[in-house]
């Protein structure tokens, strides 16, 4: 579900790619289930819904779009296992709700190269029945995507090679639309980057400032809202764990300090809230909920 939201005189629209199944030990880690099952109540086989949303953002340097979700790209047995249903392309979807094409996107920012996050950034396309191509998503656009991420996307080990997938990318080399940078970037006047490294080396979320308002999209520094207010709920999926509790204990105080409007990327149930100052850290209060819509007798 789409939904937009005013940042000073800047308009994002929260996309979504669609709800699938993930094991909840995978986002909890070393959590009990005793606990997280407080939030979110997993099925039988331990899964629970997960959101995959992107933010696009009507900037003065042109039309953003932060992630591009799982894409079409997927096997089938995958999209089962995932509990995927058949429609294709569910963010290009969503973008046509809020009006645009993915012709009029001018760049895509990769947080970082894991599937659900590049996935849709290629699709498949065969013309004149020739033998099927892949070609980026969004035609126009310049992708960027940060340099110590790459490597060890194009290198993957045991662990990260399920999720790192040369296909997502390799295409945007080959024709030199992907921009490799290092660090922060300023994106547009009222956009820029931060690096928040744990959950890889080089994650990135992005700032949309504008008129004394601001909104963080936290993109996988913190899947859920409950992990930022428990900084030592990390994910198994983090690469470095005691960085990300300091890369969310950071972040919790900039964003407490300026009010920011927190966008959960994958929080099935919590779109946006705010923190507020508590007794003794931080308090968040939802702003944006909605349904998970999970079949718990999968």
């Amino acid at each position: 579900m789409a939904y937009s939201v005013q940042i000073g005189a800047v308009r994002c629209h929260i996309l979504s790619d669609g709800l699938h199944y993930s094991d909840g030990g995978g986002f909890f880690g070393l959590i009990p289930r005793a606990l997280w099952q407080q939030v979110i109540q997993p099925n039988e086989q331990n899964q629970i819904p997960v959101d995959t949303r992107s933010l696009l953002i009507e900037s003065d340097a042109g039309l953003i779009l932060v992630d591009t979700g799982h894409g079409d790209k997927l096997p089938p047995k995958v999209r089962t296992r995932l509990g995927m249903d058949d429609r294709t392309l569910r963010l290009v979807g969503e973008l046509a709700r809020a009006g645009f094409q993915p012709e009029e996107v001018d760049l895509v920012l990769l947080t970082h190269f894991h599937g659900d996050h590049a996935g849709g950034a290629t699709r498949w396309e065969a013309v004149d029945g020739s033998p099927p191509t892949l070609v980026p998503v969004f035609p126009r656009a310049r992708y960027i995507g940060q340099r110590l991420d790459l490597a060890d996307a194009s290198f993957p080990n045991e662990r990260t090679a399920a999720t790192y997938i040369a296909d997502n990318f390799r295409p945007l080399l080959e024709r030199n639309q992907l921009e490799i940078v290092d660090g922060p970037q300023r994106l547009a006047s009222s956009v820029r980057t931060d690096i928040a490294p744990g959950h890889t080396a080089a994650l990135q979320v992005v700032w949309v400032e504008s008129q004394g308002e601001c909104l963080l999209f936290l993109g996988d520094s913190a899947n859920w809202a409950v992990q930022l207010q428990r900084l030592a709920w990390v994910p198994a999926f983090d690469t470095a764990p005691l960085q990300s509790m300091e890369t969310k204990r950071r972040l919790r105080h900039e964003a407490l300090e300026r009010n920011a409007l927190l966008v959960f990327q994958h929080d099935a149930q919590v779109v946006t809230g705010r923190l507020v100052p508590g007794t003794r850290d931080p308090e968040f209060h939802p702003l944006l909920t909605q349904p998970a819509h999970f079949d718990a007798s999968r």
